[in-house]
């Protein structure tokens, strides 16, 4: 059985590697009826093989985390496009040096959300710093979208602890690889946002968002509606930033109205300071400190 289990895998390695070298001696990569099915990049991107994609997108991170121990994750999201509180200051020093009056307001803005940032890489330090001295089965491990901003914050900040951390980036038209703080075996490109949110919940534990678009809402309010619903566990979410929060959405209104009711209103906490968060979550699970 082993050996012909080697045999099978030294099988596929060698199609791929009759398809890379094909590749790189710059072949265009037609349809190929000869090509064996999995090899076959024409094949595997036809509309009726998208169903084969969404489950390889579905396995190979699976495989990924099972293999490395990331079994509990705490899930970070937030805006890509805050920046750490030295590039912040940095650029501020470089708007009032040119004397340019709308610089220097984006850029006493970006002083101001680097706060945001730097809340995110403490927490995720705190998180990842009290996960270390556990057992291997009780570690919780951060996990964001990969990208820049808050995501770059909170795998710093486990970077910052040496502990692994998890990336699940998405490919976009204005491409953007996976930050440099992520470990880089636990890096993940998805193409479909729906698989990518399944991963974001499989292995959940926790849910911080600090202020952030479009994106950030989506994601905050798929996990309020799966957990409201009872189509997933309950677990602590963490709205970062009283201010923005409070002045986005209007939550009383939202239960005078009757679109959600009071209890609803239990299901995330409020707070400005990490370590604040980082208690909500070791509260509802009673960890140790």
């Amino acid at each position: 059985m082993d050996a012909n289990t080697r045999l099978n895998q030294r099988r596929l390695a060698d199609a791929w590697a009759e398809l890379h070298t094909d590749a790189h001696q710059g072949n265009p990569l037609h349809a190929d009826a000869h090509r064996m099915a999995f090899a076959d990049p024409e094949f595997m991107f036809r509309r009726e093989t998208r169903g084969i994609r969404f489950q390889l997108e579905m396995l190979k991170p699976d495989l990924g985390q099972a293999e490395q121990g990331i079994d509990n994750t705490v899930v970070v999201y937030g805006s890509a496009r805050f920046i750490s509180p030295k590039q912040a200051a940095k650029q501020l020093a470089q708007a009032k040096e040119k004397g340019n009056a709308h610089q220097i307001m984006l850029a006493e803005r970006a002083v101001r959300n680097a706060e945001h940032y730097a809340q995110a890489r403490k927490f995720a330090r705190l998180v990842a710093e009290h996960s270390k001295r556990q057992q291997p089965e009780n570690r919780l491990y951060i996990c964001t979208g990969g990208g820049p901003g808050i995501m770059e914050a909170a795998n710093r900040g486990a970077h910052d602890a040496d502990a692994p951390n998890v990336g699940l980036s998405i490919a976009l038209p204005h491409e953007q690889a996976g930050n440099r703080f992520i470990s880089p075996s636990l890096s993940f490109k998805f193409h479909y946002f729906a698989l990518r949110k399944m991963h974001f919940m499989i292995r959940a534990k926790a849910l911080v968002a600090f202020p952030g678009g479009f994106g950030t809402l989506d994601e905050l309010f798929e996990v309020l509606t799966l957990v409201q619903t009872k189509k997933a566990k309950p677990l602590p979410i963490v709205l970062f930033g009283s201010n923005y929060w409070k002045r986005l959405i209007n939550w009383d209104l939202m239960v005078e109205e009757g679109t959600i009711s009071a209890h609803d209103l239990k299901l995330f906490h409020i707070t400005d300071d990490a370590e604040d968060a980082w208690v909500t979550i070791r509260n509802f699970y009673k960890l140790e400190r």
